[in-house]
């Protein structure tokens, strides 16, 4: 029988332990599996792994025995006839996806879809993902994008995907599924916090087209930055903005909703600020994988003060800001919780058709803290809401109170509504918005960013006493 001899083959190989560690591990592998395992574990045994590895020669061997004595006996017993290489990779898909939310095996056909994602054109929802408590939640949709326009929101729980339940799905495989050609449709059905009952949300596919830095004023001397994400544009539109406006007192990051992107353009972006130290580094069970990202002193903006909004759609690079600029006491952080994305995953191909996506490393942040799972915390909680605003109709502002005279003038004199000047009145009516100003009224639509306003301004006068 095919079990027995694996096993007599196993015996041979196990009383070769004590003549070459290497030789057995990679030989069993062969002896098997497909040639799956072969390309993966064969590179994790070089001289660098084997050290680091805490299973025992003894202990790798009673595992292999077990996963091979368990497909035999599907092979034989299951109710179906079932076939080997499909078997395997099922149990390689459960395996990476038991690891970690983030790795993955790639079959042909997802390893063809990864090709096609990063090549070419595709249809998008604009939305970013990720997998919280082993549910696919939305970390945020990006604005302007159909996601962000149908309404999702971060923090929203993905059911169904059209029809297709997203219970046990991996995070490649979602987005697979909503991805297609633009001017398609597709529907979301979601959970949402408070709301009774799942919603469905239509959401037509386009070509996700991204600006990255939005740049408005508060108060003539306030400059407010939107990052939407971190895209190789991120730091040039910053340095842009600044140069933009120079009589710039304080900064707002606004980093809300922000899924993410370039590492680098989320140390650049602090190195903008801060003059020394590590900044982010990466730490992997190989050495070779460890690297810090240091701060540089040129060109850097040590004296401005900065306060940071997040919220639990910001992730990854966002968080990595953020976190940064909080450890370095360079900036106030305001607004929610972030989202906890923290790790690095790199492709390996296993042969021309299907690879590995796997999980090498975490990210730390200067003071050691991993973000991986836990997040960044804000100095000062502010939830998202609006705040109660209302005139003293007693008071009129100065260039109201011209043409309020002559109305309540016209209220005692018939003739008199012929003498008003129509103009002015055209002109007092009509109000040109400019929306490269955040107004009084806006910033009370918004409790986080109106938070952050009043939280900068007391830096500014505080800074005063420093030059």
């Amino acid at each position: 029988m095919f079990l027995t001899k694996i096993i007599n083959q196993i015996g041979d190989i196990y009383h070769m332990i004590k003549k070459s560690k290497k030789i057995i591990i990679a030989g069993f592998i062969s002896t098997i599996t497909s040639a799956y395992l072969l390309g993966s574990f064969a590179q994790a045994n070089d001289n660098n792994r084997t050290n680091k590895m805490h299973s025992s020669p003894k202990e790798k061997l009673k595992a292999y025995i077990k996963f091979t004595q368990i497909l035999n006996l599907i092979e034989d017993e299951y109710v179906d006839d079932v076939n080997t290489s499909v078997l395997v990779d099922k149990a390689l898909k459960g395996l990476m996806t038991n690891l970690d939310a983030h790795s993955n095996f790639m079959d042909e056909k997802s390893y063809k879809n990864l090709s096609v994602q990063t090549k070419g054109e595709f249809g998008g929802l604009g939305i970013s993902i990720g997998m919280r408590d082993g549910a696919l939640t939305v970390i945020a949709p990006i604005d302007g994008t159909p996601a962000f326009r149908a309404g999702i929101k971060a923090g929203d729980i993905i059911l169904k995907i059209n029809n297709q339940a997203t219970i046990g799905m991996n995070i490649d495989d979602s987005v697979k599924l909503m991805r297609g050609k633009p001017k398609t449709p597709i529907t979301l059905t979601i959970i949402r916090k408070k709301e009774p009952k799942p919603l469905e949300i239509k959401i037509i596919r386009d070509i996700i087209k991204i600006q990255s830095v939005y740049s408005k004023t508060i108060d003539n001397n306030i400059l407010y930055l939107h990052i939407t994400s971190f895209d190789q544009k991120v730091v040039n539109g910053v340095k842009k903005a600044i140069k933009d406006h120079n009589s710039t007192k304080g900064i707002i990051l606004d980093l809300r909703n922000n899924p993410g992107g370039l590492l680098n353009q989320a140390v650049g972006l602090v190195d903008m600020f801060v003059n020394k130290g590590t900044i982010v580094s990466q730490k992997g069970r190989d050495t070779r994988e460890n690297i810090s990202y240091k701060a540089h002193k040129m060109h850097t903006d040590t004296s401005t003060p900065i306060v940071t909004l997040v919220n639990g759609g910001s992730a990854s690079a966002s968080e990595i800001v953020s976190g940064a600029l909080q450890d370095f006491n360079r900036s106030v952080i305001v607004g929610e919780k972030t989202f906890g994305k923290g790790s690095v995953q790199i492709v390996i191909p296993i042969d021309k058709k299907e690879a590995l996506k796997i999980t090498i490393a975490r990210y730390y942040l200067p003071s050691g803290r991993t973000i991986q799972n836990v997040g960044v915390t804000p100095d000062i909680n502010v939830h998202l809401g609006k705040i109660e605003f209302k005139e003293d109709p007693a008071l009129l502002k100065e260039n109201e109170l011209k043409q309020h005279l002559k109305v309540e003038l016209a209220k005692i004199d018939n003739n008199s509504t012929k003498s008003i000047d129509t103009n002015s009145s055209k002109e007092n009516n009509i109000t040109k918005i400019n929306k490269s100003i955040i107004t009084e009224k806006e910033l009370y639509k918004d409790a986080q960013l109106k938070s952050a306003v009043d939280i900068l301004k007391a830096l500014i006068i505080t800074n005063k006493g420093n030059k």
